[in-house]
């Protein structure tokens, strides 16, 4: 697959914060070019694939790495249940009139941006337990045999009974 190089719009606005806050000026926002409907991709990804056990994670990284080189070409993938992937980017802000929008230099760190799908994540087979806050000690002062702060469950004032994640005292 030939990359092509990631399609984006200049937008005018006018900067709210910072340097150019108040400022009209011009950045870089990407844009898709068609999208990988999920029926296709899997279709891709099987041609170049068979299925034994062995190759199941085979299968997954390279149904990743294709998705990766879409992505790259500016496209967006509809990755099933999970969610779609697509391009995105930083763009520095640029003061219209003053300076030359140069994308090599203006847009930094392109990402691939996972949109989780929210039927998938969302979770509906939860149930919820109330615990209490258990109190924390601080670093620098030493427990006390004599703490008076609330009940410690049996616990004893027992530092060495391992229940609370304290670190040993000795050794550290």
């Amino acid at each position: 697959m030939a990359n092509r190089p990631l399609a984006y719009v200049l937008v005018e606005r006018k900067a709210s914060f910072g340097k150019m806050a108040g400022k009209t000026v011009l950045q870089a926002r990407p844009t898709g070019r068609k999208r990988i409907d999920h029926r296709n991709f899997c279709e891709e990804v099987a041609r170049a694939t068979t299925f034994t056990g062995a190759e199941v994670e085979a299968v997954l990284r390279l149904a990743a790495e294709i998705a990766k080189q879409h992505v790259e070409n500016g496209d967006i993938v509809d990755f099933g249940d999970i969610g779609t992937l697509s391009p995105s980017f930083q763009s520095k802000l640029v003061e219209k009139g003053k300076e030359k929008f140069n994308a090599n230099v203006h847009i930094t760190k392109p990402v691939v941006r996972l949109s989780a799908s929210r039927k998938y994540f969302a979770l509906s087979n939860v149930s919820y337990e109330q615990t209490l806050v258990k109190a924390r000690k601080s670093i620098d002062t030493p427990p006390s045999d004599t703490d008076s702060g609330g009940s410690n469950s049996g616990s004893g004032g027992d530092s060495s009974s391992g229940s609370g994640g304290k670190l040993p005292e000795a050794g550290l």
